[in-house]
This record gives C-alpha cells, sequence and structure tokens, in this order.
C-alpha cells in the first residue's frame, strides 16, 4: 500500500524549504523594522469564533471550514485564517490593556477545503500583521506600506495596488438596499451561490469569481458613493497619505475582500505573473471586530499574505538564485579507519560549529574523492582534509572550493582563515 499526501497538501523538500525559509525571514526582519512582536495563537479554536467574526454568509464559513468534535464534544474547527484567533487571544489575555497601539505579527498554517489549483491548497500557509488601538488613517497606510515594502524587498516590480472603501454599518443600510435591487433585476443570471447572497448578504456579490457574475456586477452602484461623512473622511486621507508617499494605487469599486468583519480600508496587491489568482495578500480595517468577538470596542487593521503565492510569483520571475552560493566547511577524513583522525575530524567539528559556522563531516566510510565530490555537490566553500600521505604535525589542508587552490597551513592559521571567511 502506497501512501501519499492528502489532496490539497504537499510536502516541502530540501531546496524548496530553503527559499520559505528566504521568505519567512524577509517578513520577519521587516516586522523587526517596523515595531511588531510575534504571536502564536492554536490551529483550531472554536467553531463560532470564526462563524462570528467571519460572517455566516460567507464561503468560507458554509463551505470552506475542517469543522470537526472532540472527545468532549466540542465544536472546533481548523483555523481557515490568522485575524480571528489573534483577536480571541487580544480579549482573553487582556492584551486591550497594554500601551496602545498594539501591534503584532503571526505566521503558520491555515486550512480551508476548496479546489486545489496553482497557489492554492488545503493547507497553506499565511504571515499577517495586526494592529489594536487606533483609527489613525496614517495607520491603515503603515499597513499597506508595509506591504509594499515586503514584496519590493523580495524583488517585485510588476505589482498593482487595489484599494476601496467598504464603509460602515450606517454607509451600507442604504448602499445594500439599492444592491438588492440591482442585483433582483439580474438574479436570473447569477450562478446558484449569488442567488442566494442576493438574499443574504448582498455585499458578498461583488466577492463572487465566477466570470458571468463579475460581468454582471461590473456596473452596480458604488460603495464609495454612499460613505457617510466620516467614511468619507477617512478614505479621503488615506488616499492623500497614499499619493504623498508616491505609492501608486487603483480604486477598485469591486473589491470587498471575502470576509464579512472589514469595514472602510480594504486593499490588495496583485502581481501580473499569477493570472486569475493573482492576489499576493491583502488586507484591511476592522474596527468592530473585537467587539462583535466580545471584546471592548477597539479598533483594527492588517493585512495576511500567502506563501505560496508568494514563492510561486518569485519562480515565475525568476527571483530567487538559481543555486545557493558555496559556504560552510566540510571535514575530509583520510583515513577513515583511523580512529584518532576520526577523533580529530569530531573535535574540530564540533568546535567550528559552536563558533556559528555551517560544518559537517562524512559517516559512510568514503574515500577521500567520494568525500570531495560529496562536498562539490553540496556546495561547500571549503574542505579540510584531515590525513593522508606525510601529513605534517601540527598543520591542516584547506581546500577553497571556489578557487580550486588548496594550501597547507598552521593549525592556529588555517583556523583563523575559516573562522575569518566562514563566520556570521
Amino acid at each position: 500500500m502506497k501512501y501519499k499526501a492528502p489532496r490539497g497538501t504537499r510536502d516541502l523538500l530540501p531546496g524548496e524549504a530553503e527559499k520559505w525559509h528566504f521568505v519567512e525571514s524577509r517578513f520577519k526582519e521587516l516586522c523587526n523594522i517596523y515595531g511588531f512582536t510575534e504571536i502564536r495563537t492554536p490551529i483550531f479554536e472554536e467553531t463560532a469564533l470564526f462563524v462570528r467574526s467571519m460572517g455566516e454568509e460567507t464561503d468560507v464559513v458554509k463551505k470552506e471550514m475542517y469543522i470537526f468534535k472532540d472527545q468532549g464534544g466540542r465544536e472546533l474547527a481548523l483555523r481557515p485564517e490568522g485575524t480571528a484567533g489573534v483577536v480571541r487571544a487580544f480579549i482573553e489575555h487582556g492584551i486591550h490593556n497594554e500601551a496602545q497601539p498594539v501591534k503584532l505579527f503571526y505566521y503558520g498554517p491555515m486550512f480551508r477545503y476548496d479546489r486545489p489549483q496553482a497557489g492554492r491548497q488545503r493547507q497553506f500557509y499565511q504571515m499577517g500583521i495586526e494592529i489594536f488601538g487606533t483609527k489613525d488613517p496614517a495607520v491603515d497606510v503603515e499597513v499597506i506600506k508595509f506591504s509594499q515594502d515586503f514584496f519590493q524587498g523580495l524583488g517585485f516590480s510588476n505589482l498593482s495596488l487595489q484599494i476601496n472603501s467598504t464603509g460602515c454599518s450606517e454607509c451600507r443600510e442604504d448602499y445594500l438596499e439599492q444592491l438588492s435591487v440591482f442585483a433582483d433585476a439580474r438574479v436570473s443570471s447569477l450562478c446558484g451561490d449569488c442567488k442566494e447572497r442576493s438574499r443574504l448578504n448582498p455585499l458578498r456579490l461583488l466577492d463572487c469569481k465566477e466570470i458571468g457574475c463579475r460581468e454582471e456586477m461590473k456596473d452596480a452602484p458604488r460603495i464609495t458613493d454612499h460613505l457617510c461623512s466620516s467614511c468619507r473622511d477617512h478614505f479621503d486621507k488615506v488616499l492623500f497619505l497614499l499619493d504623498s508617499l508616491e505609492i501608486i494605487y487603483n480604486v477598485d469599486h469591486q473589491l470587498v475582500r471575502g470576509l464579512d468583519y472589514y469595514t472602510n480600508t480594504a486593499f490588495e496587491f496583485h502581481s501580473s505573473t499569477l493570472g486569475a489568482q493573482n492576489s499576493l495578500g491583502g488586507g484591511g480595517r476592522y474596527d468592530n471586530l473585537v467587539e462583535v468577538c466580545g471584546g471592548a470596542s477597539t479598533p483594527g487593521v492588517g493585512m495576511a499574505v500567502g506563501v505560496e503565492r508568494i514563492v510561486m510569483a518569485m519562480e515565475k520571475e525568476a527571483l530567487f538564485s538559481e543555486e545557493m552560493p558555496a559556504a560552510g566547511i566540510f571535514i575530509a577524513v583520510g583515513e577513515q579507519n583511523d580512529l584518532p583522525l576520526r577523533r580529530e575530524a569530531l573535535l574540530l567539528l564540533n568546535y567550528l560549529r559552536g563558533k556559528g559556522i555551517v560544518c559537517d563531516t562524512d559517516y559512510l566510510g568514503r574515500s577521500l574523492k567520494a568525500q570531495m565530490k560529496f562536498a562539490n555537490r553540496k556546495r561547500f566553500r571549503y574542505v579540510v582534509i584531515l590525513g593522508g600521505e606525510d601529513p605534517s604535525e601540527g598543520t591542516l589542508k584547506v581546500r577553497d572550493m571556489l578557487k580550486g587552490d588548496q594550501t597547507e597551513l598552521l593549525r592556529s592559521e588555517a583556523i583563523e582563515l575559516l573562522l575569518k571567511n566562514c563566520g556570521k
């Protein structure tokens, strides 16, 4: 019997994992620069948390959540996104009592039962940031600028920023009535899901990915024409500050994101490299979410990016180096049965590792020639050769695999060279 990874999941193999490490490290470095600190939440929560935060009529809640009961009969769900869990932790641990604004970041696997396709898996990884405690439009812009800095830092140059305002409950009341009237006149041409959305949650009509529905709704009323004075002022200030930072954007009147908790600003960054599934990530403001989840009224704004999509787009644009640069040290032993030589190899190996240097040796009893081939294939920068014919006492043979040079140095000189060229 052959076992395979479950449909919609995948193994991250050596060679590919390094690409993910690169993306993750850039994200965490930028979080540090912007003043975000890490939070880690469970991969499963009470199902009610996601239903309440994201909305009962969203596709995620209705069709995509992995829901199960534990042995105690509690209904739980694998997290389909990161924000709800962060908000729950924010409330549960009294983080709202800390100095505001609170700036957090997270990283980890999320789960949605969806049709697997390029850049979309049933287990996928997200990185995100959240800011709680301020309604300042400049914070919306900070989150957008963080996103832009992150993508540009990875080498992307063909990005487009799509932005919209989703207003507030006051704005939406009149708007949703007009949107429903517009949709009712076209309901026969909408997909089955949208026919139901038109009755239960008309705003989700704008989020449908079916080409026919998007075509029918392209001339739908614009929510930006129905903003209250407060939401209009907020959106105008966001756009003014984006202009001030010379961040180019396009106001997309159908952009509402896929979750009900968004208020005011909603945005996405698109890459022309990805085709139909062109969103690298996005986010927006959710000023009511903490209160909806049982906490005190606390404004919030954040963003999230999908690691699979980013890596896929970077591969398509050849933003990764074709091969890793030569690095580290391999310790080759000329006489594998010589126990004192093996002892010296292990002592040197552990000394160099203690200095933070990537280092390895042979454990298969291979010949010196085979060890050199292995070191070259694994792209070690230096090989230290122990043993061989007539070794000079107190010296080490060091081969520079990049230059092809080999020298015999006093042990102290050899170690000084290796620490200088391979140390942190």
